[in-house]
């Protein structure tokens, strides 16, 4: 394969840092440019000391920037579009959620076409599809079972769409002759080091006595870990750019697990924080029928004062049913097309993130020590 040259958007984000990671490895790389709206400095820092010969360019522009989208993508062969907001409890304006997540990616796709750029991987997520309800139970489910969510909720619905159209776009004309080739890749509930979930759940904890709160009790997930995740982009980008494999690929999504074993989120981040002192919250939780009809009064409430005032409700019906559903599924397809094989086992996933969970821990002891003095 000829040198080629890589856009990694969303690249200060959990998931981008740890795909440059693993691109820097990669042969014949010539180039690699990361795109964020804000680089933090310990993250453009890292990307500064990355031990690599591959050039690093970190460009800080706008998604919704047509004009700047455009100049990014000059000249590349691959672009690895991760650059999504995040938000399952309703705290950012639904039409932010559209904007980046939908917009974004619809200018992103024609910027690849008037750049001429070959191959575009887009980061979807297992909310594309569901679950719609706490009383489906999916286990092991794969892509020819055409899961698909029906939630009206911004992040599930622009990710839905996104991934639509990135898929449409699989087989246009570039300007300059070739034709875009595109894939999707839908990974499971992310853990691992600098998690925004985890980070946010034992800070949380810390404040209450090491106690975690009752999250997701009641579900059954296969989380995935962020090394695996960033493994099966690599993997989607060689694919894509040798002739073999990709026609196989080409307008396809995939599944993305691991070996994580099938647990609730709750038993997840008690697994990952108990040597830390953490413990389950042994307090009653409320039925997942009356949560789920409590955020349908919580809902209606904010839809009625939506007038005068915009009230966030504490949770709502999307979130009750993703934290208490049975809902996983198999990663075969990419194991046959991508060549994915898990790089990072259940063991030592689990001991990498239990580590910097006591990093986080001694951090955040230090500053409640400060504070109370």
């Amino acid at each position: 394969m000829p040198g080629w040259s890589c856009l990694v958007t969303g690249a200060g984000g959990f998931l981008g840092q740890r795909i440059v990671q693993l691109l820097v490895q990669e042969k014949d790389l010539e180039e690699i440019r990361v795109l964020d709206k804000f680089f933090r400095p310990e993250t453009r820092e890292q990307f500064f000391n990355l031990d690599t010969n591959i050039k690093v360019t970190v460009l800080e522009g706008d998604i919704l920037d047509t004009q700047y989208l455009r100049k990014a993508c000059q000249g590349i062969s691959v672009v690895i579009h991760t650059a999504a907001v995040i938000d399952v409890t309703g705290v950012i304006p639904r039409q932010t959620i559209l904007d980046v997540n939908l917009k974004g990616t619809q200018n992103l796709l024609e910027a690849c076409i008037q750049a001429s750029v070959p191959a575009f991987i887009f980061s979807s997520s297992v909310d594309v599809a569901g679950p719609n309800s706490y009383k489906e139970i999916i286990l092991n489910g794969n892509e020819e079972e055409h899961h698909e969510s029906t939630w009206s909720d911004p992040y599930p619905y622009s990710k839905k769409m996104a991934e639509k159209a990135v898929l449409a776009a699989n087989g246009s004309m570039l300007k300059i002759g070739g034709t875009l080739h595109t894939c999707a890749l839908r990974p499971m509930y992310i853990y691992g080091e600098r998690s925004p979930f985890i980070s946010n759940t034992i800070i949380t904890a810390l404040k209450n006595k090491n106690i975690l709160g009752c999250t997701g009790k009641f579900s059954t997930a296969n989380p995935v870990y962020v090394g695996n995740v960033a493994w099966a982009h690599i993997l989607a980008a060689r694919g894509l750019r040798d002739p073999k494999k990709s026609p196989n690929i080409q307008g396809e999504f995939y599944y993305i697990s691991d070996d994580t074993p099938h647990q609730s989120y709750d038993d997840l981040n008690y697994t990952l924080s108990k040597e830390w002192g953490f413990c389950l919250d042994s307090s009653w939780c409320l039925p997942v029928p009356l949560l789920y009809w409590l955020a349908f009064l919580l809902e209606t409430v904010s839809f009625l004062l939506s007038p005068i005032y915009r009230f966030i409700p504490p949770f709502n019906r999307h979130l009750v049913t993703l934290t208490a559903s049975t809902f996983t599924f198999s990663y075969k397809k990419a194991q046959r097309d991508l060549g994915y094989e898990p790089l990072v086992s259940w063991e030592e996933a689990k001991q990498k993130t239990s580590e910097w969970i006591g990093t986080l821990v001694e951090q955040h002891r230090e500053t409640l020590d400060t504070k109370s003095q």
